[in-house]
């Protein structure tokens, strides 16, 4: 009997391996959708304003006061996100420290013989930062969940619908749209048909409003910190489950899924964090890192050895069929380490924000400018509002078809938003990334030994991304593109490309320089949140100013007494020569009137007509002393409202503060 040709050993080779493989098939479709999910997510979540991009006109208080929180002022906030760029010199860095790191564990652990003690040390390490990271995971999803369920625009019978959440209602966006039209119920789309009681109505739309609503948490210790926190149900629902997640991780047990949601928590945030600025950059980085990642798997046992013995969360991992001939009772798992989602992530999310680029690049208008009679044109470029791209999957949902057709008369949308925008260069990063991952696998399977994930998919994700912009003759565009460009420069200007692309002077990510701009960034940061004593003073004088001007009908003594009012609020509660500690936590709403306030109306029945001024004069106390050496010795001041203040009399309210 003959042998068997080539082709029908290649054949059979192949139905060999598949039958060997077929077992492995839901490891490794859980294996590439759990790589999947953090790259799309952080990816969409790193957008911010592109400076293709107009940028959005800064309204006053009193314009943002009367503006609905749910609509228009969420679209024309700016958002910015400042992402930590790479340089040219980090393909060199990059390499060198996480070799070194490698190989520094790789001795500890054998110099140790048991990484017990490591794994407890580094796990304590990780968990500082998985609460954050997990939390923010956490809120996210949940923020996007509620946004599926009350979106702020959704289409109906054809139009497209625009949700304002305090005047309760949502209106049409056609112009030729009757007020019958308007819709009262909360829930969108085909749901607003469904009757609802006047209570359930009420507490749907709070229940909507409820993201928003956020507890202000405010703290003081003398001389050393005055913070201010904003935190919402969502959020603190994110910090509870990150808190017992990562509780459970180090006290208790260690299950993949849970090293695998620290792993996400990782992942997501690195991928808004840092950026390579240019493709350029991006590419030579992880160039260098795919010669990295073959010497340390082929050539030495260092990442493998290091992967195995320490059950840390810089992996995936994902349970699998135990070998042939193994203990069934004993659990098998796949690795993915986070390197290998982060570094080809952090080009995928450069590929979207150049989607987005390059959308609003094609939305801007050239115009001919001639100054001066027989002098020379000048070109002028418009660019086009920016609008945020927050919620606009949930929008997306409700006003299109699974296929992508609108649900509504495009004619309606013109001055509308943008739901979606082209993915050219996202999605062939994408198809490259699951090709390398695909190709990974298949080696793994057929060699038996673990493969080094960046040789297959530095090629597909790059190679991907330039051979799109070859064969859509968009290479310049894409060589020229940098996330660097200083949002006061022209980005039409080749010169002003030139220097922001290739500015070889760019600190390195491991530079002294590149650290100060991180903690500076890590400072502006903190600062929004934290303040110290002048500058809460400076914003409470701002606020009184702001508020009292906004209000063009109150009387100028209302307006005098609002503003004393936040002033010795301010007074009371940072006295800096005599208060220790304070700690402060005010509602999202408004609180009942005081008992105080009812009885001195009740007692002063003259002063019904004005009861705006009583309560500002009634409600606001303010700590006098005769001398300090008082104060000191009783412990304690005269309080004095600012009627008494004004008459020298005694006000009608102060039986009731004394008895």
């Amino acid at each position: 009997m003959s042998e068997p040709g080539p082709i029908a050993q290649v054949v059979g080779r192949i139905a060999y391996e598949f039958a060997l493989v077929q077992p492995l098939i839901p490891t490794y479709l859980h294996l590439l959708i759990s790589a999947l999910f953090p790259i799309y997510a952080g990816a969409h979540a790193s957008l911010s304003r592109p400076s293709s991009a107009a940028k959005p006109e800064k309204k006053s208080n009193r314009e943002r006061s009367v503006q609905d929180d749910t609509d228009t002022e969420e679209e024309e906030e700016e958002e910015y996100q400042r992402m930590e760029g790479l340089s040219p010199t980090d393909a060199l860095m990059f390499p060198l420290m996480a070799g070194t790191t490698l190989a520094g564990l790789y001795f500890l652990i054998k110099w140790l013989q048991d990484p017990a003690l490591l794994n407890k040390i580094l796990n304590w390490y990780f968990a500082i930062f998985g609460i954050f990271s997990v939390s923010r995971l956490i809120t996210d999803v949940l923020d996007i969940g509620h946004s599926l369920i009350y979106p702020k625009r959704y289409a109906f019978k054809g139009m497209l619908y625009l949700v304002h959440s305090k005047e309760k209602k949502a209106t049409p966006v056609s112009s030729g749209a009757k007020n019958s039209d308007v819709i009262l119920s909360p829930l969108p789309g085909f749901l607003s048909c469904v009757p609802l009681p006047l209570a359930i109505r009420d507490f749907l739309w709070a229940d909507r409003a409820m993201p928003k609503n956020k507890w202000t948490i405010r703290i003081y210790l003398h001389r050393l910190i005055a913070a201010k926190m904003m935190i919402g149900m969502h959020g603190l629902a994110g910090f509870i489950i990150a808190l017992t997640a990562v509780m459970y991780f180090n006290f208790a047990d260690k299950p993949w899924y849970l090293t695998n949601l620290m792993g996400f928590g990782f992942s997501y945030s690195a991928l808004q964090l840092m950026s390579p600025t240019t493709f350029a950059t991006g590419s030579l980085i992880l160039g260098a890192l795919f010669f990295y990642d073959i010497y340390f798997v082929f050539f030495t046992p260092m990442m493998v050895t290091v992967a195995k013995s320490l059950d840390i969360p810089i992996k995936l991992m994902f349970p699998r069929p135990s070998a042939p001939g193994a203990d069934p009772t004993k659990l098998s798992h796949a690795m993915l380490g986070l390197g290998d989602v982060v570094l080809p992530g952090i080009m995928i999310g450069l590929a979207l924000r150049f989607d987005l680029y390059l959308f609003y690049l094609r939305k801007q208008t050239r115009s001919t400018l001639t100054l001066d009679v027989g002098g020379d044109p000048q070109n002028t470029v418009t660019k086009a509002k920016y609008f945020s791209l927050s919620g606009r999957w949930s929008e997306h949902f409700w006003t299109h078809t699974w296929t992508g057709r609108p649900l509504f008369s495009t004619s309606t949308s013109a001055t509308q938003p943008h739901f979606t925008f082209p993915k050219t260069y996202f999605n062939a990063s994408l198809i490259g990334y699951i090709l390398g991952m695909l190709t990974t696998l298949a080696v793994m399977q057929i060699a038996g030994h673990a493969q080094p994930a960046l040789l297959y998919l530095v090629p597909g994700v790059v190679g991907a991304l330039w051979i799109t912009a070859f064969f859509r003759g968009e290479l310049n565009e894409m060589w020229n593109f940098s996330e660097a460009v200083n949002d006061d420069e022209d980005p039409e200007k080749p010169e002003a490309i030139k220097e922001s692309v290739r500015d070889q002077r760019r600190p390195s990510f491991f530079s002294n320089e590149s650290m100060q701009r991180q903690a500076d960034k890590m400072e502006k940061a903190f600062n929004r949140h934290v303040k110290s004593d002048e500058s809460l003073s400076q914003e409470d004088d701002h606020n009184a100013d702001n508020g009292s001007s906004a209000n063009g009908s109150t009387s100028d003594s209302v307006k005098a007494g609002e503003k004393a009012e936040t002033k010795v609020k301010r007074v009371n509660s940072r006295n800096a020569n005599r208060e220790l500690f304070s700690f402060s936590i005010e509602a999202p709403w408004t609180l009942s009137q005081p008992q105080s306030i009812a009885e001195l109306e009740r007692l002063d029945p003259d002063k019904l007509a004005n009861r705006t001024n009583i309560e500002v004069k009634s409600s606001v106390l303010r700590l006098t002393s005769s001398d300090d050496e008082a104060v000191g010795k009783n412990g304690v001041g005269n309080w004095k409202t600012l009627e008494q203040q004004k008459t020298g009399g005694e006000p009608a309210g102060k039986r009731l503060r004394t008895s």
